[in-house]
């Protein structure tokens, strides 16, 4: 598919993240400190929230007010039927063989300078375990190659459930948390701020629609609403120290950072590539029907206070073993509902050299290898500070479908909690 045309000049660019073939979903605050719901053309932001108010653009012709509180939860849970045709309204508006353009220019807000905040209500938090090349470094790291991955892998999507309330949207600072700590020299473990804070890469799947019950690979992909980057903060140090029998808890409920545009499936259905050739053939219920992933590259920056940034990582989302899909469906083997707003967080996404590494546990080697910035310092480990950025993008045909910027800026930790 060729870039589609827009009346609004800046989406026509090759570099821009948001050409019309794009036309992804977020909220912003307007000039009166309301939250309204947008679209990103080009460099601007399409007023969704005001349009339904002038009745220009509607989610379905039964509903109204869909947008009034400026979040895209209800949409997404009215299902892939009025996605589409929303989704084709919008195009047409924007197109620029739309002949009343000029009536929509004031409802167009400038992205400069304009608050995102979250589009959508998180119900539930899920993070995977789903990258054979991040697991198989830290399996490597933690228990040798000859078993570093554990002997249930390549059969199942592994992950654990976190807390909802961390996410927080792009440009949101972090704060360094506390935690028990134990080094293997210590007898006792002590409680102080985390030293060995890390970042991790990961895409986020977006549910829509709702399930009662176990849903297929295929079923599973339908009720997908969209993706997001994802920033799984993690205090590896407390990670060490709490994370057996029964996995990550305190360790990964710091702070989920999430890029603020939600790009649908739909951005990227051109883009579809398939999961890697099975070492274990997976069973039935989780073979997929067709590609399930997607070829987005992925980019880490890290940038000391005051400094530019220097890209640590650069990856591709096609690295992963499992895709969305499968992880969405083994979920619900339970049968556990999935709800809408429920997010899936992919596991780290790292390739299969260093520098394709999607967290500073695999490029320092657990802190073994410091890693050389541009500015000259090392690091091993997050220092307060520091401020990481995850960017991605599908490269079409003179076109590429972005994310917008996955931001954090890591903050010192608070003084010690009183006893």
């Amino acid at each position: 598919m060729p870039l589609l045309k827009s009346w609004v000049e800046s989406a026509n660019t090759p570099d821009t993240d948001f050409p019309l073939n794009n036309l992804p979903y977020g909220a912003f605050k307007t000039e009166d400190d309301e939250v309204h719901c947008g679209v990103a053309i080009g460099d601007m932001i399409l007023d969704v929230t005001a349009l339904e108010e002038a009745g220009v653009l509607m989610a379905s012709d039964e509903e109204d007010e869909v947008f009034f509180f400026g979040d895209w939860t209800e949409f997404m849970g009215m299902g892939p039927a009025v996605w589409t045709a929303f989704r084709a309204n919008l195009t047409a508006l924007l197109s620029d063989e739309n002949g009343d353009a000029p009536e929509l220019v004031p409802f167009l807000v400038p992205q400069i300078g304009t608050q995102l905040v979250m589009p959508f209500a998180v119900s539930e938090y899920t993070d995977f375990y789903a990258g054979k090349h991040h697991a198989t470094n830290v399996g490597t790291m933690f228990r040798g190659a000859e078993n570093a991955l554990p002997p249930n892998w390549l059969s199942i999507p592994i992950g654990y459930n976190g807390r909802a309330s961390s996410v927080v949207v792009s440009g949101t600072d972090v704060r360094r948390p506390w935690g028990q700590l134990k080094g293997p020299n210590d007898d006792m473990p002590r409680f102080a701020p985390c030293a060995r804070f890390d970042l991790e890469l990961e895409m986020g799947a977006i549910v829509g629609t709702s399930s009662e019950g176990m849903v297929n690979v295929q079923q599973a992909d339908d009720m997908i609403f969209g993706y997001v980057l994802l920033n799984d903060w993690s205090a590896r140090d407390i990670q060490a120290w709490e994370y057996q029998p029964l996995g990550p808890f305190q360790a990964k409920a710091t702070a989920t950072t999430v890029s603020p545009w939600i790009v649908t499936k739909a951005a990227l259905e051109s883009f579809r590539t398939s999961t890697p050739e099975r070492e274990r053939e997976l069973l039935p219920y989780l073979q997929e029907p067709g590609p399930m992933l997607y070829d987005i590259e992925l980019e880490v920056t890290l940038a000391p206070e005051g400094k530019d940034a220097t890209t640590i990582a650069r990856t591709n989302y096609n690295e992963m073993y499992y895709s969305a899909a499968q992880q969405l469906c083994h979920h619900s083997t339970s049968g556990c509902s999935m709800n809408t707003g429920d997010l899936l967080g992919s596991g780290t996404i790292s390739g299969p050299e260093k520098e394709n590494r999607g967290s500073l546990l695999e490029l320092s080697w657990g802190g073994k290898e410091p890693l050389t910035l541009d500015t000259g310092e090392t690091r091993n480990f997050l220092e307060d500070g520091d401020t990481l950025t995850l960017k991605g993008h599908a490269q079409g045909d003179g076109f590429r479908i972005g994310f917008g910027n996955c931001e954090g800026k890591i903050l010192p930790a608070n003084e010690k909690p009183h006893a």
